[in-house]
């Protein structure tokens, strides 16, 4: 009878085990030290050794001769314990006994001492799947068993095994095999059975395992028996029901082209192909995965540009976010195919107008930077006023607000005094439309200082806006009215801004939770003028001034 190729090549030894080398060596040193403990727990991802581990283990402790804490496999131990009908290593599974009469029953049987070998081993396969009832039955024996008993619980889900039974063992975390150990190992294999296959073939069976050796294995045991000759990647493609790297391609570029008809056709074609659509969402994901890992690698050679980079990004994170409820729906078509029509119309308008909306942003970018005062440079200016001229006259240049902490405080004051909810939404919205202009080389700073800062509090003319720490605060009072210009113009808001830091703001708003609570009301105040840390010029006046006030401002 042909032999399965995960069960043929099932280490027999810790030294055949492969990527749990840390697990291998505690194991391995318990033995030679003698230094047993009466129960471990296993637990990691499926395929990664666990059952074979615990069988191992089983028979090394038992070895009257083991060699370097491997079993010898040659005393009478380890052909006893190596038998199918060996009665002092127990296999038990959970999932089908989970009940606390099967464990009881353990229970009265674990007193009785082994039949042929030193230890009686009980390996307990996916214990989590064990009872509340069942592992309290568990816990007792677990605490005081008899010298001849070793537990060995196995789980592929440790969050659902109770604190009080993993205390009570010696816990082994099993990690996820690397794909170089896996391919390297299945190579071995294919050696051995004298399979012939593409190495990208081998690759793309690492990838699909998630680290798992069994699964792996027995990829490749699917393959040799679909094709005797040379396994090819249309091979792997055809018997996993797998989209190929052109369709793959077709797919995703249809998807940034917010070509719509096309990519309902594609989902439907692969739907009534029997294809497997989770299974083709994942590999969309490393594909677009692998694309945008060689875009920062090597931007030259990728196949991608800044936009497409960025639309990529997105569309794998938002499948990512919608994978778990995709594999729970009833019907995951119809669940895929609203989740990338809402991405499309989220992000497809913005694809298709790119090229207008730059060129849009490039405008309102050198309109504000050309409005943001230049230090250092003068300029002069004729003012009209009522269609006539007015004479130029003493001239105060505006350096430092020096009551800024003053005119911050009745703002914050007002905008508490006069604070409207629905506004505060509206203004939080508005500030997707600042993500355009982060990279912006002229006013990305700003824009970004904008976008880090806490919206706390808005009415019809003013917003409160926090940050954690006070540097960053005196930081942007000196950008105050340039901050002001960006977000009023690419908004198109009318709205000054009232900056503290994040402690002022939890004072502020205990005094007013107290004065409500108390019956008070706040007063709304004038805002007072600005002080300026001024010095007299009788130059025609700055650019700086301009464009803080909008006209020549005159000393009496």
């Amino acid at each position: 009878m042909y032999q399965a190729l995960y069960r043929k090549y099932r280490p027999q030894t810790f030294d055949d085990v492969v990527g749990q080398d840390v697990v291998v060596k505690t194991l391995k040193n318990t033995i030679k030290n003698h230094k047993n403990g009466h129960a471990y727990l296993f637990f990691g991802p499926r395929g990664t050794g666990k059952t074979t581990i615990s069988k191992i283990f089983a028979r090394a402790v038992n070895c009257t001769d083991s060699k370097d804490g491997n079993p010898c496999g040659k005393c009478n131990n380890c052909k006893k314990s190596i038998e199918k009908e060996c009665v002092d290593i127990i296999e038990m599974d959970a999932a089908s006994n989970n009940g606390v009469e099967e464990i009881r029953e353990l229970r009265n049987k674990i007193s009785l001492v082994p039949a042929e070998l030193t230890y009686k081993v009980y390996i307990i396969d996916e214990v989590h799947m064990l009872s509340t009832g069942a592992f309290n039955a568990l816990l007792k024996t677990l605490e005081e068993p008899p010298e001849h008993a070793i537990f060995i619980l196995a789980t592929t889900n440790r969050q659902k095994i109770p604190e009080t039974i993993i205390s009570r063992c010696q816990c082994f975390n099993f990690k996820r095999i690397s794909n170089d150990e896996i391919v390297n190992n299945l190579k071995k294999i294919c050696k051995s059975e004298k399979i012939k296959v593409e190495d990208d073939v081998l690759e793309e069976i690492a990838l699909s395992s998630d680290g798992g050796m069994r699964d792996s294995i027995g990829s490749l045991d699917k393959l040799s028996s679909y094709n005797s000759d040379k396994i090819t990647y249309d091979d792997y493609i055809e018997i996993n029901e797998l989209l190929r790297k052109s369709e793959l391609k077709e797919f995703c570029d249809s998807i940034y082209g917010s070509d719509i008809k096309k990519v309902l056709e594609i989902i439907n074609d692969i739907n009534n192909s029997g294809k497997n659509l989770i299974q083709v969402l994942s590999q969309i994901m490393y594909y677009l995965r692998d694309n945008i890992v060689n875009y920062y690698l090597d931007k030259k050679n990728s196949e991608l540009d800044d936009k497409k980079r960025v639309c990529f990004e997105k569309l794998v994170n938002i499948i990512n976010e919608n994978m778990f409820d995709i594999k729970n729906s009833s019907n995951p078509k119809i669940y895929i195919e609203v989740v990338l029509l809402k991405f499309i119309e989220e992000n497809g308008g913005e694809i298709i107008s790119r090229e207008i909306k730059t060129e849009e942003k490039e405008n309102i970018s050198q309109e504000i930077k050309e409005k943001i005062p230049k230090k250092e440079e003068k300029v002069e200016k004729t003012v009209e006023k009522d269609k006539k001229p007015v004479k130029n006259k003493k001239i105060v240049k505006g350096t430092k607000i020096l009551n800024i902490k003053d005119i911050m405080d009745v703002r914050v004051n007002n905008t508490l005094a006069t604070a409207n909810k629905k506004v505060l939404n509206e203004e939080k919205e508005k500030l997707n439309k600042l993500n355009d202009y982060t990279f912006d080389q002229k006013i990305g700073y700003l824009v970004c200082e904008i976008l880090n800062s806490k919206f706390r509090v808005v009415n019809d003319d003013s917003i409160v806006m926090s940050y954690e720490y006070d540097s960053i605060v005196d930081q942007n009072l000196e950008n105050l009215d340039n901050m002001e210009k960006i977000y009023n113009k690419i908004t198109n808001s009318n709205k000054n801004f009232a900056i503290i830091s994040d402690k002022e703001w939890n004072d502020y708003k205990n005094n007013y939770i107290e004065m409500l609570k108390n019956g008070k009301k706040i007063e709304v105040k004038e805002e007072p003028e600005k002080v300026f840390d001024k010095e007299e010029s009788n130059d025609i006046i700055s650019s700086d001034t301009i464009d803080l006030f909008g006209d020549i401002v005159e000393v009496e």
